[in-house]
């Protein structure tokens, strides 16, 4: 039997939160790079970490994290993934010396994810 389908409100809410989960995704991904980029070793320097640590982080998220992730894995492993790959993102925001902003990132995260699970585990 297939759960009653989500009351248009709810749904919308739902689905308002997919889309600021994939923006928070690819500003994760934004975030890393930016990071890598203002490390104080040259521009060629710098541009490995810009380009290493977002692709890693995509990677990683793609295999495990993402809706269609090659791998299936538990929901209490994927979040563990996305705190790995979410954290990352926060913490080269607090590391290019953004405290409050790599804060209010942290929250929406937070939010975000648990909104996410919550409503993924009741449909």
């Amino acid at each position: 039997m297939s759960p009653a389908p989500l009351p248009p409100a709810v749904r919308a809410v739902f689905l308002t939160n997919e889309v600021l989960a994939l923006l928070l995704e690819l500003l994760s991904l934004g975030l890393l790079a930016w990071w890598g980029f203002t490390r104080d070793i040259g521009w060629a320097g710098s541009l490995l970490p810009a380009v290493a640590a977002p692709l890693g982080a995509a990677l990683v998220w793609g295999l495990f994290a993402a809706p269609k992730a090659r791998y299936a894995i538990p929901h209490a492993a994927r979040l563990g993934v996305k705190a790995v790959v979410f954290g990352a993102a926060a913490l080269a925001l607090l590391g290019i010396g953004h405290r409050w902003p790599a804060v209010w990132f942290a929250v929406a995260v937070l939010d975000n994810t648990a909104l996410a699970s919550y409503y993924r585990t009741r449909s």
